[in-house]
């Protein structure tokens, strides 16, 4: 609710950005409060009263929580302040995300420890005789005790004193290097000489490469995604743009008009057609607006209705059509040769028909108006005087017309009087050129062929210039491929296409949006990585912790790519914010496992013991966070509604990346952290560091080594 102040005091409106901020704030913003309450009722556990648990549960995880609303502020704010129209989209959504979450770090840090510390917990042993929620709760304890197990065994498996040779010993084949060798404890042994050896590989180094993997195949599966500039919604309605040869008449468009509204007309999923001919010069051309059945009365979506729709009216001949209100390709070319530009935007839209998954080519360029050019004859303007604007004026007198008089009818109202030739005397072009158009001085009228000639031309309907030269385009839509990559294979074309001096390629529409969009997503990310390791720097005191922590940022990658994959979305602006957020959002677990460890060494463990407890003693806040998150954007990622096609992408992307992340960051962080941890040397313990529930002791882990 705190949010709707911020929408109010930044000046925003409740819109599509700021309520989809909202809308994803719903699993982000209890993240806080389930760490928060989790580390206090784990405190209870230890037979603490609850002021003291609250207060000292508080404490003790107030720093991972700080860290990690902070790196989700961080990650934001540079997508708040992106240039550009879509920076001022994105604009009102990185706002209200961070102000949402700065107050759910305040409600985290007041209001929850309060309640928790005057609201008694009911007994467990109550809740579990209640059918229902009874089996929920034994449910959710033995998984927990499953993951624990699990966990544990992964753990001292990747912290074993085990090692493999890469390569067959004795027959030297493998993978050389220059160093020492090692002990009997596998230890590393600084005592003995250099030479070159066979290299080894311990558990922890397969982790590590699991790790890099899983970010090398989300990179190779990134051209199986595809992208495009914003994802296609299933809208309920369409358009068709008909286009007959240039002449044609207002009638024979009609006619052709109503053999296409036949075919539409005769699919399912087709309730209305409003359709318009003709325009204001524009008589060859026509335009249906389609409006579909609803989604769910129909079996196929509108996207397929397009292509049946295309399909069918390509057996009519004499028509050109295109489908659908957008086209994303479009290639401009500038020249100042009206003939040379025409050539060469024709050449291009051949090659661009060859393209895979290209449809609907159409190029600006159109046969021009059939019209007569009269010319005067040099003679003519010597030996009459007679002048371009006199001869114009007396041809449209006869041909148009001009106003000869007014006529005041009895009611009082004047209406023009034209007088122009019979139209029997202007129906063709011989009658013109009998006309007489001047008069020489014996009073002998002069006829049009005696002073112009008569040659037939044709005019452009419309002349486009740009940046003072003249521009011709080629549109075309997509079908079947994703737009971003049928848009790169046009830029690769374009790059291999040599144009004459005097010529260049301008390229627009969603393609230039794309660019511009992804170009600004990535340079907040960059800012965003930047951002998150200065706050985590700051917060734990460290400059080799954030990197550990920030390991988790590409182990996300391979979640999104696969969700987007099975879900069949493509990389968009909506994604790419998923994956934004995704950098704010799986820090979290892996924060929440270093913030521990830190504790547990400086209590006396050893860096295996104190991952360890880290891993089991956060496994369970992870794991509801984790799944908080899940389901707070499974709706999202459904897409139930009508138009939620556009947000869905992002709600999917999330979903993977987070799910990804939490399995990998429980392995791969405790693996780099133990590479960065700096090696402290022994204490004496006043209390081992003891689980909630486990009373068996410190855990007997590998000492620290090198």
């Amino acid at each position: 609710i705190s949010s709707f102040i911020a929408v109010y005091a930044f000046g925003f409106t409740l819109n599509f950005m700021t309520m989809m901020a909202l809308s994803l704030c719903i699993g982000l913003l209890i993240d806080d409060a389930i760490v928060v309450r989790e580390n206090i009722v784990r405190h209870i556990g230890m037979g603490k009263d609850h002021f003291r648990a609250a207060r000292e549960g508080t404490e003790e995880i107030g720093l991972a929580v700080m860290a990690t609303t902070f790196a989700i502020c961080a990650v934001f704010a540079p997508v708040a302040f992106m240039g550009g129209i879509i920076g001022k989209f994105f604009y009102p959504f990185g706002i209200v995300v961070v102000v949402a979450v700065l107050v759910s770090l305040f409600v985290s840090f007041t209001l929850d420890p309060m309640l928790s510390s005057v609201w008694k917990d009911p007994p467990a042993t109550h809740l579990k005789r209640v059918p229902v929620i009874g089996h929920a709760l034994r449910a959710t304890d033995a998984m927990m005790d499953v993951l624990h197990r699990l966990y544990e065994r992964a753990i001292r498996w990747i912290f074993s004193e085990r090692r493999w040779t890469l390569g067959v010993r004795r027959l030297w084949i493998g993978m050389p290097v220059y160093a020492r060798g090692f002990d009997s404890q596998q230890r590393r042994d600084k005592t003995s000489p250099r030479r070159w050896r066979l290299a080894t590989l311990t558990p922890r180094g397969v982790v590590m490469a699991v790790g890099g993997a899983s970010f090398v195949i989300a990179l190779a599966l990134a051209p199986l995604v595809g992208s495009e500039f914003a994802p296609e919604t299933d809208e309920g309605n369409t358009q068709l743009a008909l286009r007959m040869p240039v002449g044609s008449s207002l009638e024979r468009t009609d006619a052709k008009v109503r053999q296409v509204e036949e075919i539409v007309f005769a699919l399912p999923e087709v309730r209305d057609v409003s359709t318009s001919v003709g325009g204001a010069g524009q008589r060859n051309q026509a335009w249906l607006n389609i409006t579909l059945h609803e989604r769910k009365d129909r079996k196929r979506s509108q996207k397929e209705v397009e292509e049946a729709i295309r399909k069918d009216i390509a057996r009519i001949p004499g028509t050109d059509a295109s489908v659908g209100f957008n086209r994303p390709i479009y290639v401009a070319i500038l020249g100042s040769d009206p003939e040379g530009l025409a050539r060469l935007t024709d050449e291009f839209a051949a090659k661009v028909k060859k393209i895979a998954g290209v449809v609907d080519v159409e190029s600006s360029v159109k046969p021009g108006l059939p019209a007569y050019a009269v010319k005067l004859k040099p003679g003519a303007v010597r030996e009459l005087g007679l002048t371009a604007p006199q001869l114009a004026s007396s041809l449209r007198a006869y041909v148009n017309g001009e106003t000869a008089t007014y006529w005041t009818t009895p009611d009082g109202d004047q209406v023009d009087v034209v007088l122009r030739l019979n139209e029997a005397q202007r129906e063709r072009i011989e009658q013109l050129r009998a006309l007489p158009v001047a008069f020489a001085k014996d009073g002998t009228p002069i006829s049009l062929d005696s002073v112009a000639t008569i040659e037939t031309v044709f005019n452009p309907e419309v002349i486009r210039r740009q940046n003072l030269q003249r521009r011709e385009a080629v549109f075309a839509g997509v079908q079947g491929r994703s737009p971003g990559d049928v848009g790169n294979d046009v830029q690769q074309l374009i790059k291999e296409t040599t144009l004459p001096p005097g010529y260049s390629f301008d390229i627009g529409g969603r393609m230039q949006q794309q660019a511009e969009a992804f170009s600004g997503l990535l340079g907040a990310m960059a800012l965003a990585v930047i951002f998150i390791y200065i706050v985590l720097a700051s917060q734990f005191g460290s400059f080799l912790q954030p990197i550990a922590i920030m390991a988790s940022l590409p182990l996300a990658l391979i979640g999104v790519m696969l969700a987007l994959l099975m879900w069949r979305s493509t990389l968009n602006i909506f994604s790419m914010i998923g994956l934004v957020m995704l950098m704010g959002l799986v820090t979290k677990n892996a924060i929440l496992l270093v913030d521990f460890a830190n504790h547990a060494r400086r209590a006396g463990a050893t860096v295996p013991e104190a991952l360890l407890q880290a891993g089991l003693t956060r496994m369970r806040p992870i794991i509801m966070t984790t799944m908080a998150m899940v389901f707070g954007m499974l709706p999202l990622a459904l897409a139930l509604n009508d138009g939620g096609e556009i947000q869905a992408p992002m709600g999917r992307a999330i979903i993977g990346g987070v799910i990804t992340s939490t399995l990998l960051t429980l392995v791969v962080v405790p693996v780099l952290y133990s590479y960065l941890a700096r090696r402290r040397k022994p204490v004496a313990r006043a209390a081992e560091v003891v689980l909630a529930g486990n009373a068996a002791g410190p855990l007997p882990m590998p000492a620290d080594r090198e």
